[in-house]
C-alpha cells in the first residue's frame, strides 16, 4: 500500500472505526476525529515503507556508513585514474571508450544516489508530508533501477571478463605496458573491489527489480550501445579499444559481441535471482523469529 492508496484506505477505515465506536458506546464516549485516525494510519504506512526500503545493518557498521565509504573510495579511484598521463587518454574518446571507466562512473553515480536516498529518508523521518514521501519513493525507484540494470550486471561483467582474459593472456586486455602507468592497487580498485562492493549493497538493502522483459531490454540497450560506440571509435581511429579485437576476424568479432551481450543479460537474471534469494530468506527468518517470540 503506497501514497494515495494508503491514505484512501485509511480514510475508509477511519470512517468505519468511528461508526463502530458510536454504535457500541453511544454518546458516552466520543470517537477521535477522523482526520487524526487518517494521519496516524498514513504515518504507519510510511514508516513501514521506510523500514523496508531503508536498508539494514551488517555486523557492526550501518549500511548508510558503508555506502558513504564506498562512494568516497570510488571518487578516490576515479581521481587517481584521471590523473594518470596515459597516451590512451589523449586519443579519440579518451577514457570513455573503456568499459572499465564507464563502469566506475556508473558505480559512483549509483552509490551517490544511495547516499542521497539515505539522507532524504533521514530528513523526511517523522514528516507527514506526502509530497516528500513521493519524492523519496522516486529516489528509491531510481536507486533500485540502477542497481538492477546497470550497477550489478555491468559491474560483475567487468570483473569476470577482465580477470578471465587476464589469466588467459593479459596482453589481450591489459598489456604489460600499462604497469608503468597504473599501480596494482588502482588496478584492483577498478577491476576487483567492484564485485564485493555491489554484493555488500545487495546484502544490506532490498532492491525491487523491474519486470524481467523491461530489465533485459534496458541491459541489451546498454550492451548494444557500447558495441556501437567501440565500432565508431574504430572507424575514426582505425584501432580497436581492446587488443583482443585486433586478433580475430570480422565474423568472429560479431559472434564475440553477441556472446558478450548474452552474458551481460545472464548477469542481470543472476542478480534478480540472488536479490530474491537473499531477501526471501531474510523475510522467512524474520517471520520465524516473530512466531517464536509470540
Amino acid at each position: 500500500m503506497q501514497g494515495s492508496d494508503a491514505c484512501s484506505y485509511s480514510n475508509n477505515l477511519s470512517r468505519t472505526s468511528a461508526a463502530s465506536t458510536n454504535v457500541s458506546h453511544g454518546s458516552a464516549r466520543p470517537s477521535p476525529p477522523p482526520h487524526r485516525i487518517t494521519a496516524s494510519l498514513c504515518q504507519q504506512d510510511i514508516s513501514l515503507t521506510r523500514k523496508y526500503d531503508g536498508g539494514r545493518k551488517m555486523a557492526l557498521i550501518p549500511s548508510q556508513i558503508l555506502r558513504v565509504a564506498i562512494l568516497l573510495s570510488y571518487f578516490s579511484i576515479l581521481c587517481n585514474y584521471k590523473a594518470i598521463d596515459m597516451p590512451a587518454h589523449q586519443t579519440y574518446g579518451g577514457s570513455w571508450k573503456f568499459l572499465t571507466f564507464i563502469d566506475l562512473v556508473i558505480q559512483a553515480v549509483f552509490f551517490g544516489v544511495c547516499v542521497l536516498t539515505d539522507l532524504s529518508s533521514l530528513l523526511t523521518k517523522g514528516s507527514a508530508s506526502m509530497e516528500q514521501e513521493r519524492q523519496l519513493r522516486k529516489l528509491i525507484g531510481l536507486r533500485d533501477w540502477m542497481m538492477a540494470v546497470l550497477a550489478f550486471p555491468v559491474g560483475v561483467f567487468v570483473v569476470t571478463m577482465f580477470w578471465a582474459l587476464y589469466l588467459y593472456d593479459r596482453d589481450l586486455v591489459y598489456p604489460r605496458l600499462l604497469d608503468n602507468f597504473i599501480p596494482q592497487w588502482l588496478n584492483h580498485g577498478m577491476h576487483t573491489t567492484v564485485l564485493p562492493f555491489i554484493i555488500i549493497e545487495m546484502r544490506t538493502t532490498h532492491h525491487r527489480y523491474p519486470s524481467r522483459s523491461c530489465g533485459l531490454l534496458a541491459v541489451c540497450t546498454f550492451a548494444v550501445g557500447y558495441v556501437v560506440w567501440m565500432c565508431w571509435v574504430h572507424s575514426v581511429t582505425g584501432v580497436w579499444v581492446y587488443p583482443l579485437l585486433e586478433h580475430i576476424g570480422p565474423m568472429a568479432r560479431i559472434f564475440f559481441f553477441i556472446c558478450l551481450t548474452a552474458l551481460i543479460n545472464v548477469y542481470y537474471v543472476l542478480g534478480e535471482i540472488l536479490n530474491s534469494y537473499i531477501w526471501d530468506s531474510s523475510k522467512s527468518t524474520l517471520e520465524s523469529d516473530k512466531t517464536k517470540t509470540d
